[in-house]
């Protein structure tokens, strides 16, 4: 099939792009959604605009919207940007990176139905601590840039997940029962380099902000 990519720049969106491009499917666009407000319900928020650096990386187009990021109108916003898409890149599908969170899957399946496209769910119910594993195995090179959630701090931002990373977010989860792979917001990611991906992207300045136990980083990328 066609699909278009809902696309963050984190690891579960590409990953999922990723897998599903090796079932043979057509990757034939990008869609990131600039939200407003950085506790959005659907929408991953540090770093969004460096998507487009990922998409030159990824030689496939990208297609962005704005949206001021309020529980349930935010959908109308991501609604308008797939029908977007569809109309012109001709999708028949949308790819997520959703992992076991029945909020979004059940509200992008809703706006997919609305559309008459498929849903297309790679990471769907995987395991968490497999999947960890796995991006490791398949050459992703994904950083930390956001946490909000306790006992993670400032000093996880720009960590590479790797192996270090699982076996201290595992101890993590055994305690306080955090979603390991971040799925509940507790961390966010950006992908610096994956098979999809014809060179790496680096680092080449980061902006730090927040408190607590809620932290951001917003990176310059090359």
């Amino acid at each position: 099939m066609k699909l278009g990519v809902l696309f963050s720049g984190g690891k579960d969106s590409t990953y999922a792009a990723w897998l599903a491009k090796k079932e043979g499917h057509k990757l034939a666009c990008l869609i990131t959604l600039h939200s407003e407000n950085p506790d959005s319900y659907m929408f991953h928020t540090p770093s969004i605009s460096k998507t487009e650096k990922q998409a030159e990386v990824m030689g496939i187009p990208l297609l962005t919207g704005e949206t001021e990021g309020i529980k349930e109108k935010e959908l109308k916003d991501l609604e308008a940007v797939i029908s977007r898409a569809k109309k012109e890149y001709k999708i028949e599908g949308i790819i997520t990176g959703a992992l076991h969170s029945d909020y979004q899957a059940s509200r992008i399946q809703k706006i997919c139905d609305n559309l008459k496209i498929a849903c297309v769910n790679p990471l769907w119910h995987k395991n968490e601590f497999e999947y960890l594993n796995e991006l490791i195995k398949n050459k992703f090179k994904a950083i930390i840039i956001g946490v909000s959630a306790y006992p993670l701090s400032a000093s996880w931002l720009g960590r590479v997940i790797d192996e270090k990373f699982i076996e201290d977010v595992t101890k993590i989860h055994a305690e306080y029962k955090i979603h390991v792979a971040g799925e509940g917001g507790e961390f966010e990611s950006f992908v610096l380099d994956c098979p999809l991906f014809v060179r790496p992207l680096k680092v080449r300045g980061a902006d730090f902000s927040g408190e607590d136990h809620s932290w951001r980083m917003e990176i310059e990328v090359e």
